[in-house]
């Protein structure tokens, strides 16, 4: 059950760019480390450490840079890996965390 925090972020998403998949109408995730991923933007926003607005920008970037880069040079498209890159910037930009460390947050155990 999403807290107004969650609501808020989940709901100021929708229909813009950086929107998170939906499968009727609720977040769909393929893979576990995508759930925690999303809670833990979510609560390292929530907890203060930075503000939701700002890491959106930081998702909006990095979908752009994904977008700006030559078709033959893509990776596949997936979301929560340009929601990773974002996270990772923004938490860096924080000095929270580092990119290894999230990685190790979100490795199976």
């Amino acid at each position: 059950m999403f807290t107004r925090f969650e609501e808020f972020a989940a709901t100021q998403m929708l229909g813009q760019p950086d929107s998170p998949p939906r499968s009727q109408g609720k977040l769909h995730f393929d893979h576990d480390w995508q759930r925690k991923l999303f809670g833990m933007a979510l609560a390292v926003a929530k907890e203060g450490h930075f503000e939701w607005e700002d890491f959106r920008k930081q998702l909006i970037r990095s979908i752009g840079d994904w977008e700006q880069l030559e078709c033959d040079s893509q990776p596949p498209w997936d979301y929560y890996e340009r929601f990773l890159e974002a996270l990772t910037r923004a938490l860096e930009v924080k000095q929270l965390a580092t990119g290894n460390e999230l990685a190790q947050a979100l490795a199976p155990r």
